[in-house]
């Protein structure tokens, strides 16, 4: 469901922005682990590096649960019992998991986090005024050749809130709230079967729609993240071979007349020669006696030979 993600703020701006107050009411940052593997981008896609907040007492045995600790962690989860060299090889997706099989599923089966940083779904894009933090959970897997241990994460995903449903039908699951958010990463004090009570839609979210920019993660510019209007229609251009049947229908084929085309006006009518117009022999008399008289002259002037008197 989720497929981009958007973390672009420089990492000390990142740790003033995840500040919380600890069990005893004192404001904290939270502490970084392995930060020059923080790499801000606003353009992230599965299997890069993300930051993730969770609770102290994951790397430290005696730590106080309340307090945090940011890890930048490879975004689809690589679960611990994973027995091949290559983390790729893994014949199924982890970017997300749904919450309704969390519990059940043998790969998601490890703690808890609160990723800080902005999901997009392709060509969406969440927006509001403070870290978006969605919940999830992480592992740890170690290759069995051995080297670096890898952390890595996954989102967790509900039913979409009415106001997203036309967009997707899933949603990440947002911890909204600094209540919330402490309660989802102190698993010492809280739960397991508590804190998935905070996972649920939430309408407490605005959106717009952004460029299809960020179907490409090489792309890591503001574009990806700038507002784009919808409705703006797209010029439809034709085809190579479209183009060249418009050409041959304009140059060869007949042109058929519009039987609703108004008639040309007089002045558009071909005028002929006068060569080819008779002129009247007499000129045209108005009225039924100018009439009579003409046929009358013309009658005698055509009368036979034989027929006219003689005359000597």
């Amino acid at each position: 469901m989720c497929g981009r993600t958007s973390c672009h703020l420089p990492r000390d701006v990142l740790t003033r922005a995840c500040a919380y107050q600890d069990r005893r009411g004192q404001q904290r940052l939270p502490e970084w682990r392995d930060p020059d593997k923080y790499c801000p981008s606003y353009n992230k896609s599965p299997q890069s590096n993300s930051p993730v907040l969770l609770s102290r007492l994951h790397f430290e045995k005696d730590a106080d649960s309340s307090e945090r600790i940011i890890a930048p962690m490879r975004w689809g989860l690589v679960p611990s019992w994973f027995k091949e060299s290559d983390p790729s090889k893994l014949q199924f997706n982890t970017t997300n998991c749904r919450s309704d099989t969390v519990m059940e599923k043998r790969s998601f089966k490890s703690g808890s986090i609160g990723a800080a940083d902005s999901p997009e779904n392709w060509e969406k894009v969440w927006d509001n005024w403070r870290l978006l933090t969605m919940a999830g959970i992480f592992d740890c897997w170690e290759p069995p050749e051995g080297g670096d241990v890898l952390y890595s994460y996954t989102i967790i995903t509900v039913d979409s809130c009415k106001g997203l449903s036309d967009i997707h039908h899933r949603m990440p699951a947002i911890l909204d709230g600094e209540e919330a958010v402490s309660k989802w990463l102190d698993f010492g004090e809280v739960s397991t079967q508590e804190a998935l009570k905070l996972i649920h839609p939430t309408e407490n979210i605005t959106f717009h729609a952004v460029s299809s920019v960020v179907n490409n993660s090489r792309n890591n510019t503001p574009e990806c993240l700038a507002p784009v209007d919808l409705v703006v229609k797209k010029e439809l251009r034709a085809s190579g071979s479209s183009q060249r049947m418009l050409q041959w229908l304009a140059t060869k084929s007949p042109k058929k007349e519009d039987s609703k085309t108004p008639q040309k006006e007089e002045s558009d009518v071909p005028q002929w020669s006068s060569q080819f117009l008779q002129k009247s022999p007499l000129p045209t008399k108005r009225g039924t006696a100018g009439l009579l008289e003409q046929w009358l002259k013309r009658e005698k002037e055509e009368e036979p030979v034989a027929k006219r008197p003689y005359s000597q």
